[in-house]
């Protein structure tokens, strides 16, 4: 029998018990989010590892970003959060790794997070978590094509953009490069 990740059991537990909290059946969050019911019984087993678009999906329906979602699961804030206790989630499938530099908390308003794109990765989200949800992306190395609500931007290492979402983005990573990035949430 395989062992299940630490973080995958506690994502799952913490995914049905916002779906509990809620009310929903899994039809219910299933109509939603857009993700199969069967899927969520799963993710909720912690018997597959949620994909970042997936999660997406799911924070969307939830109205919270991700990395709320992933705070949700974490241990409590502490002000100093060195390199080794900054938690990495990973979706191999699409080549995504994604560092919470500083976690969010309850008592803060802003969050950072590192975020590397393997060659040719995309991720597509149909909804922000939260509709004005304000973004800092600063390119560190690669190159990223970022779709925001139709319009696309082609950033580089030094670029910042600063925008404001509340429909559907991409980000799909350089086709020799990748993307290395910094993303501020406020």
């Amino acid at each position: 029998m395989e062992e299940i990740d630490p973080l995958d059991a506690q994502l799952a537990q913490r995914l049905k018990a916002l779906r509990a909290e809620r009310g929903w059946s899994l039809d219910d969050l299933a109509q939603r989010s857009g993700v199969s019911r069967a899927t969520l019984s799963r993710l909720e087993k912690a018997e597959v590892s949620p994909t970042a678009n997936v999660l997406g999906r799911l924070c969307g329906a939830y109205g919270m970003p991700m990395s709320r979602l992933m705070r949700m699961v974490e241990d409590a804030f502490t002000p100093l959060v060195r390199p080794e206790n900054q938690p990495v989630w990973t979706d191999a499938s699409l080549g995504f790794e994604r560092r919470s530099v500083s976690p969010p908390a309850a008592s803060l308003s802003g969050e950072a997070v590192e975020c590397r794109l393997k060659p040719g990765a995309r991720i597509d989200y149909q909804l922000p978590p939260r509709p004005g949800l304000e973004h800092h992306l600063i390119m560190i190395a690669g190159g990223l094509a970022l779709t925001i609500e139709g319009r696309t931007y082609d950033i580089g290492p030094g670029d910042c953009l600063r925008y404001k979402i509340s429909g559907p983005s991409s980000f799909r990573a350089s086709d020799t490069d990748g993307a290395h990035y910094l993303l501020f949430i406020v």
